[in-house]
């Protein structure tokens, strides 16, 4: 499953904001175990544990907009869109934070 969120930030905001997402999803859903291991300065893997199942996916920053992918079992695809709207706000408020100098 894939999901695109757009943004207007030059690459360095692009990074600071995909890395600060990051950090503080983990930070705040440890219970869910995620792992994030950077594979370039523009892509990342990411892995989590939900109510057992272990999950893959991943993040790329193009010049316009963050690329999420993420293999779903078929047992929580009806929570797929609920996931995307969590990480999609986190973002956003990151991206408000960077065009206001805060981040």
């Amino acid at each position: 499953m894939e999901h695109d969120i757009r943004h207007d930030l030059t690459a360095e905001q692009a990074q600071r904001v995909a890395r600060r997402a990051l950090e503080s999803y983990a930070t705040r859903f440890a219970a869910y175990q995620p792992s994030v291991q950077w594979r370039t300065d523009t892509e990342a893997a990411v892995e989590f544990t939900v109510k057992g199942m272990h999950l893959k996916g991943g993040l790329k920053i193009g010049s316009d907009r963050f690329s999420l992918n993420l293999e779903v079992p078929f047992l929580l695809r009806p929570l797929k869109g609920r996931a995307f709207a969590v990480i999609e706000r986190e973002v956003q408020a990151w991206i408000a934070k960077a065009k206001a100098g805060e981040a």
